[in-house]
């Protein structure tokens, strides 16, 4: 299935402001089942960009402005070929099948930081919250973190923040609310407490019910998370949604944190208050063949 994405965001100013350098990570990345077919990035007003990875591997473009302007607006569009299967079949490695495990010792040296919580567990609310689904002996990896990523879905409401910046799980936990990325945090931090090496993902969904007519989705970009499990790799759980596997997903980048890889980050050179309004449009659109009756 190819999928063909325009995302869109629109800045606008009282008055022509300085522009400075704009950092987007907007091109996917790469895998088996997802590949990068075109993509077309532009910038008005005209810009000079320069693409670089970052640690993580996530490509990276940068755009410097060498006008004044009082609307920014970056333009990008992408096809890609999404092959992931609604069914995954995991091929964990046997000494991982129950939970606890051991990583390997290469494993464990380098996934590092991303089996260390990122945020304070404030007075143990998530350690409480976690030790629902933990028995007194061995249990199934898989269906632990299956449980998890489900309770998250069922017990907790998803709510839209523009605010930036992502709820530490402690806020999420008594609220019982929160954006995708919020949900998607829970999950990592809630993983990383088992000891299990876990990322932060963003990108874009498809929603397939929502386009049985084949018709455009207009949504917004997403975040999710992956756990690495030896042989099977990294495992996609969409708490948000209540989905394992990339079925439907579109990666754009990955990290230790979700505040590490948001869509475009930049500022400008002026007064707070010459900033009015900012305008984010996503629209999806799939194209399968069909093949003549």
């Amino acid at each position: 299935m190819q999928l063909s994405i325009s995302h869109r965001t629109t800045y606008r100013y009282a008055r022509p402001v300085s522009l400075l350098p704009h950092r987007m990570m907007l091109c996917p990345r790469g895998q088996y089942d997802l590949r990068l077919m075109a993509t077309f990035l532009t910038c008005s007003p005209s810009a000079h960009i320069e693409w670089t990875q970052d640690v993580f591997g996530n490509l990276i473009a940068t755009a410097t402005f060498p006008d004044m302007a009082d609307t920014l607006i970056i333009d990008s569009r992408i096809t890609v070929d999404q092959s992931a299967t609604d069914w995954p079949v995991f091929r964990i490695a046997p000494s991982a099948h129950s939970y606890p495990f051991s990583y390997s010792d290469d494993d464990a040296a380098d996934l590092g930081s991303l089996r260390q919580p990122n945020h304070h567990d404030e007075g143990g609310m998530l350690a409480g919250w976690l030790a629902r689904f933990r028995s007194g002996g061995p249990t199934d990896t898989l269906t632990l973190l299956k449980d998890i990523n489900a309770a998250v879905h069922g017990g907790f409401a998803y709510r839209t923040r523009e605010e930036e910046g992502t709820q530490p799980p402690s806020e999420t936990l008594r609220l019982a609310s929160g954006s995708c990325r919020d949900l998607a945090t829970l999950f990592i931090e809630a993983v990383r407490l088992l000891g299990l090496g876990a990322r932060a993902v963003s990108g874009y969904v498809y929603d397939p019910v929502a386009d049985e007519t084949g018709g455009d989705q207009h949504g917004s970009t997403h975040a999710w998370a992956e756990v690495y499990l030896p042989c099977a790799g990294w495992i996609a759980f969409d708490p948000t949604h209540g989905r394992v596997g990339s079925a439907n997903l579109i990666q754009v980048a990955v990290a230790r944190d979700i505040g590490q890889i948001a869509p475009v980050e930049g500022s400008y050179t002026g007064a707070p208050e010459d900033f009015t309004d900012m305008r984010v449009e996503v629209t999806i659109t799939a194209r399968r063949d069909r093949k003549a009756a």
